[in-house]
This record gives C-alpha cells, structure tokens and sequence, in this order.
C-alpha cells in the first residue's frame, strides 16, 4: 500500500525541528547573557560555563549517540533524546542559579540532544530514497542553516519582551511534539550485530573530545600559552606557573584521542565491532564531505558571533533587533535548501556544494568590504542574501553527500562522527574569530587613542589603560566608561574611536569567514563529483 502524502513527508519536518532546537538552543544565550547575569546575580564567567558546558557535553557524546542509534535503535534514541530534551529544558527554565542551569542545560539537555542529532539524519538515510532523499536532505539542511540564525531572534524576543526563561520552556512543548510524532517513524537498527557497545572507546573518545573542545573554547579566556587569567574550576585554583590551561588541555585531548584511534583499529584487526570504523575515513566521499562541512560550521559561527557585536555596540541595537537583522539569511537558506535538494539528480550535488559555497564567500567578501560605521540594518540585506542562498545549497547537499557515501547500517555511526566534527568547527570558530575580534578591538583602540587629536598627550596613557580594560564591554553595548569629568568633548571623541575599532574588528573578522568559506571551496574539489555518484544507493565504495 503506497504511503500517504502526509505520512511520507511529516517525517522530515519532526526530525527536523528536532535538529532545529537543538541548533536554537546553541545561540539562544548569546543575545541574553546581560538579563541573565542580572537574574542570576552572577558574572559573564559562570554563564560562559553553562555555554560551554553543553558544546562539551555534546561534542563529546555525539559519537556514542550515533553508535546507540545503530545498535540499540535510532527512534529509540530519538525520543529518550527528546525526552531528556524537555526534563533539562524544565530544570533550566526554573534555576535560580549557576549549578541549577549547567545540570539542567549543560548536561541533561546536551545528552539529549547528542542522542537525537545523530538520528535526525540517519534516520533520514533510511526512511528516504534517491530524488525524495534530496529533497529531504534540503529540509533538513535548510532547517540546520535557518535555525543558527533564528537563535538570535527568538532568544532576543523572549528575552526583550517576556523572560529568556521562555527560550527553555518552548523546548517542553516542542519535545512533546517530537515524541507523538516519532509514531510516524519506523525504527531501524543494526540487526546483524550484538547490541554491546565498545565502553572503553565511549571512554576514550569523550574524554579526549571534551579536553580538546574545552581547550579550544577556552582559548580566548585563558590565551594560548602565557595565562591571561588564572584557572579556576568549582572553587579549586590551577597554578601552572603562569602558563595558560589551553595548550595542556588540547594536547591531552589530542593524545587521547590518538589512543582512541589506536584501540579502535586494534578491536577492527580482533574482528569485533568498535565504536567508530576506521574504514569511513577511507571512503574519500565520506571524508571530504565531513572535511568540507567542519570548514563551513567554522565560518558561520564566527559570523554569528561578530555581526551580534557590530549591531549592539556600534548600532545601539537590542538583542531581538540584533537577531532580526539575520532573518534574510535565515528565510533565504529555508528556501533555497529543498529546491536544491530536489535537484540532486540534474544537477551534480558537489557542483551544488561548490555553487554555494561561491555564493558564500561573495556574501562574506561584500560584507567585509561594505561595513562600516554607519551600516545600518538594510546594509546586511544583500550579503546575507548570498549567505542564504549558499547556506541552502550547501547544507542540503553536503549532509546528503556524507550521510549517502556509506551503508545504512553505519548512517548512524557516520552521523555521529559528522556531527561531532561539525560541533568542533562551530567552536573552533567561535573561539578564533571571538579571540581575534577582542584582541583586534583592543589593539584598535589603543591606536586610535594614540593617534587622537582630540585626547591630550597627557592623558592618553591613563585613557588607554582603562578603556582596554572594558573591551568585553562591546559584547552588551556598554562601550568605554571614563570618569565622570573628562570634558564631554573627549567623551565623544572615545566613543567614535570605540565606534571605529569594533567596525574594523568586525571588518577583519568577516574577511577571516571569506577565507574559511574559499577554504571550503578548495575542499569540496576534493569530493568525487559528476555523475558517477549516485547519491541513492549505498556508496560505500565510492573512491
């Protein structure tokens, strides 16, 4: 009996709102941080913990979701995803303090969400076939590159016009809709293979993964080598002579992620199922792809941290007029996504990976060119355009062209790895961009009140140190505090320098997103492409 219209196609929507929350959920602090210090009476430190607690937590669990899902059930792991989804958005919704929000966010909600990524879009795999395939894989990537921007916007409405408590609650409702509507989806798992699961791998892969991921986020917190602050953890202070926790944490991570790889292979040679096949790195379809899709999540989160900073500290925008100046980009990749989806099979889906990747870097390129201190929001309109419509191409077929470059039987496995070097982009690119435009800024306005006519020599020392001191201060629109009798004059003269220097920050860190997006570019070369991959049938043997 042929499947009806309705049932066919509401899969995708369910298992891409899942994605869509999970996405929202990563942004939707960033534009709220100043209300939530405030009513929590706490500092941007604690709260930056609770952020980067939940990319910890689901970075490095991302691996054993998908695993879960191939042996014990990806709807299975979908709904208990979901479900502890809700129990932490709840907890979170009602803390009243620091440790109350990291338990309820950072580590119920982010488990969740590390068990229903990797089933979102192996799922996917299993539920559609050939041209159906693409389209969905266009909803489904158009979604991913709608709701990073829409993060902002939600997250600055509720905070602005009712309570940021509300960016939780929505999650209750929306896990609700996810469980009724996984009646509509088949399970599917690994039936040929016994469901035990390689601890010792789960071990080693979150434990090296949360050390590297911890050490890359905190880098523009502690620096890279020489300690800009010193580390504190749950009250406990780490003295390491001076030098910063950052390079200890991803080396460690790093070697024990080499250790992951060792065991992994050593258990494939013994003939028993590890937790991640080495083989999939092989498969140049698959690794290209993930390779290609790490670049792109770098670049966009880089961009999704800086315009934030332009608009409230230049523009004077508050956090839902911050996030509205995104929507173009966000309504232009929904669009655009499906339609590039379904034409996977004219269209060859690497030359729609290399077109939108195009499409991007002439967004960032205009933008980085254009900014300027007096950009309002319809400056963004026609760069974001490009975005959009790169982000749409790219995010439907990229996602397709990994995900179709292995068996179903390790969709789940193979979207667990995707997933997590993805989350490892967005952060890496969180915190260089982030470390860049601070240390940019900083750098800027010294020279710009060095080179002053207006400040007098005398003063410039004493200006500059205390106005450097206050360059986080961008983030919530504070800009540079003096004392209350510099001449108006000099106040005035302070604030287009800081004007200026977060511009031009703002400015270089756009041309560094070009850049990932043309790196980008060069990579998806490397993908196999023309008409010898057909996306619809397994091609785990594609060269």
């Amino acid at each position: 009996m042929e499947e009806s219209f309705f049932r066919k196609w509401s899969v995708v929507f369910i298992l891409s709102l899942a994605l869509a929350i999970i996405l929202i959920d990563a942004t939707l602090l960033n534009v709220s941080l100043a209300t939530i210090i405030r009513d929590l009476n706490t500092d941007i430190q604690s709260i930056q913990w609770v952020i980067t607690a939940y990319s910890l937590t689901i970075a490095a669990l991302m691996i054993t979701g998908g695993r879960l899902g191939d042996l014990f059930g990806r709807k299975k792991m979908f709904v208990t995803g979901a479900i502890l989804f809700a129990i932490g958005s709840f907890i979170a919704s009602i803390s009243l303090n620091v440790p109350t929000m990291i338990v309820g966010e950072s580590l119920i909600e982010g488990v969740g969400a590390a068990l229903m990524m990797p089933a979102t879009a192996s799922l996917l795999v299993t539920k559609y076939k050939g041209r159906d395939r693409g389209i969905a894989f266009g909803i489904w990537g158009g979604v991913a590159a709608a709701a990073t921007a829409i993060g902002p916007i939600l997250g600055g409405y509720l905070t602005t016009y009712h309570s940021w408590r509300w960016g939780f609650r929505i999650n209750i409702f929306v896990a609700a809709i996810l469980v009724l509507g996984s009646f509509l989806i088949h399970e599917y798992r690994e039936t040929k293979e016994k469901p035990t699961l390689d601890w010792i791998g789960v071990l080693l892969s979150s434990v090296g993964l949360l050390s590297l991921v911890f050490g890359i986020i905190e880098s523009s917190t502690y620096g890279w080598i020489k300690a800009k602050e010193v580390f504190v953890a749950f009250g406990h202070t780490l003295n390491l002579g001076g030098y910063s926790i950052t390079l200890p944490a991803v080396v460690i991570g790093l070697i024990i992620l080499i250790a992951f790889g060792i065991w992994e292979s050593q258990l494939e040679k013994r003939g028993v199922t590890p937790l991640v096949s080495l083989h999939l790195f092989g498969n140049r379809q698959f690794t290209a792809s993930m390779v290609t899709t790490s670049i792109i999540s770098l670049g966009q989160a880089g961009l999704i941290f800086s315009v934030p900073v332009f608009m409230q500290a230049v523009r004077g925008a508050d956090a839902f007029h911050t996030g509205l100046v995104m929507l173009p980009m966000s309504l232009t990749a929904l669009f655009i996504a499906p339609i590039a989806g379904g034409l996977i099979h004219r269209v060859a889906p690497k030359r729609l990976v290399q077109l939108g990747l195009l499409s991007s870097t002439i967004g960032y390129t205009i933008l980085a060119l254009t900014l300027n201190v007096d950009s309002t929001s319809s400056s963004f309109v026609i760069p974001f355009i490009f975005m959009g419509l790169g982000m749409g191409a790219t995010m439907s077929s990229i996602s397709n062209l990994t995900l179709s470059a292995v068996s179903p039987e390790q969709s789940g496995e193979a979207s667990g790895v995707n997933n997590t070097l993805r989350q490892l982009g967005a952060t890496l690119g969180t915190a260089v961009i982030g470390a860049i435009l601070i240390s940019t800024i900083s750098m800027n306005l010294a020279n710009g009140i060095e080179s002053s006519k207006v400040i007098p020599p005398i003063a410039k020392p004493f200006i500059s140190d205390a106005v450097s001191k206050q360059t986080s201060n961008v983030e919530f629109s504070g800009g540079a505090k003096v004392a209350p009798n510099v001449p108006q004059q000099i106040k005035d003269e302070i604030v287009s320098i800081s004007h200026t220097a977060i511009t031009d920050a703002n400015k270089d860190a756009i041309k560094y997103t070009a850049i990932l997006s043309a790196l980008a570019l060069l990579v998806a070369f490397w993908i196999p492409g023309g008409k010898d991959i057909e996306i619809e049938q397994d091609l785990s043997k594609a060269k």
